[in-house]
């Protein structure tokens, strides 16, 4: 898929930034873009409008002096290095479930590699309809529509897959990051992340899946409700400073669509052992809830299809599909 033609805003900002510190004249920008000196000077208007910071001085012209913090196509798409993931975006400032827009956009049509990000949800989706807290202009709250030649039953492979790649990104920002099954990322013990994965399916065939994934960047503790303070974390409260969210959300749609292209040109073999390497839930104590009740017993291994293997206290070895999972001690 090729890259969308540029906008004359990301034009514009191009330029600008290709100037670094310093100036570049209305008249070389008019030049360039094919524009009058007027229509220039509105798109620099507009620009400033949406958060970016750009200097114009008489005899001198435009320089460009600062970002937003936004995760919108004009700074996401500049340090994207995809054939596919976010190369068609639809950024909101504020949205009920970006989970949902993407399902109704799969269902109309929309590319593989689409992806639907927020600033803001205000009735995000965690697993077994629990709700994902947030706040705005803080985190990452993103879906990804993709379309896997896949027989349905390994579809839920693809939580692994995302898992992979997102635990690979935090830990390059420099956090301990580690999976804990199924689909929860975590640093030093706490949640920092987590996947819903939905789809459409005939029997035979996937339709489409929708990868939903929310990370919680630049949360303080107050941003997080009372009773979850104790097992949430972010980011920036692990590495003791802000992060910049465009150039994470970059590097995560990056290596989303490298280990996507290894799963489906290999198979799940790769993934399931860097998912085991990863793995904070692997090789400790569990205590897993499932529709059939709670039990004890010591997690041992993913088998070929991303099932979670728990040995109970009698040798048995039962075989998890689905279930919430609590780790009794943390991984050494």
């Amino acid at each position: 898929m090729e890259t969308p033609e540029l906008t004359q805003d990301a034009r514009i900002l191009n330029f600008l930034a290709e100037g670094g510190e310093g100036f570049i004249s209305g008249e070389a920008l008019s030049t360039r873009l094919g524009l009058s000196r007027t229509a220039v000077w509105k798109h620099v208007e507009a620009l400033r409008l949406k958060g970016y910071r750009i200097e114009a001085v008489p005899a001198k012209g435009y320089r460009l002096t600062g970002r937003p913090d936004r995760l919108s196509a004009l700074e996401v798409h500049p340090l994207l290095a995809t054939r596919a993931v976010g190369r068609v975006l639809h950024h909101h400032d504020t949205i009920g479930s970006t989970n949902a827009a993407a399902f109704r956009l799969a269902q109309d049509g929309a590319v593989h590699g689409t992806v639907v990000v927020a600033e803001q949800q205000t009735a995000g989706k965690g697993r077994r309809g629990r709700a994902w807290v947030s706040p705005p202009n803080l985190n990452l709250y993103f879906s990804a529509i993709l379309r896997p030649e896949l027989p349905p039953q390994r579809a839920p492979e693809l939580t692994l897959v995302a898992a992979v790649a997102l635990a690979e990104t935090l830990r390059e920002a420099g956090a301990d990051a580690a999976i804990k099954w199924p689909n929860d990322v975590q640093i030093s013990g706490r949640k920092v992340a987590g996947i819903l994965t939905e789809l459409s399916a005939e029997p035979e065939r996937v339709h489409f899946v929708i990868v939903g994934v929310g990370v919680n960047l630049n949360s303080g503790e107050e941003h997080f409700p009372e009773e979850l303070r104790a097992t949430a974390t972010s980011l920036s409260l692990a590495l003791g400073r802000p992060v910049l969210r465009a150039p994470f959300a970059a590097g995560l749609w990056t290596r989303l669509e490298t280990w996507l292209d290894t799963y489906l040109a290999t198979g799940f073999d790769a993934v399931r052992t860097r998912w085991k390497a990863l793995s904070s839930t692997l090789g400790v104590p569990v205590r897993v809830r499932t529709d059939r009740g709670d039990w004890e017993g010591f997690a041992e291994d993913i088998d070929p299809t991303g099932a979670l293997m728990v040995r109970m206290a009698d040798g048995r070895v039962e075989r998890v599909l689905a279930g919430d999972v609590e780790q009794l001690r943390p991984q050494r």
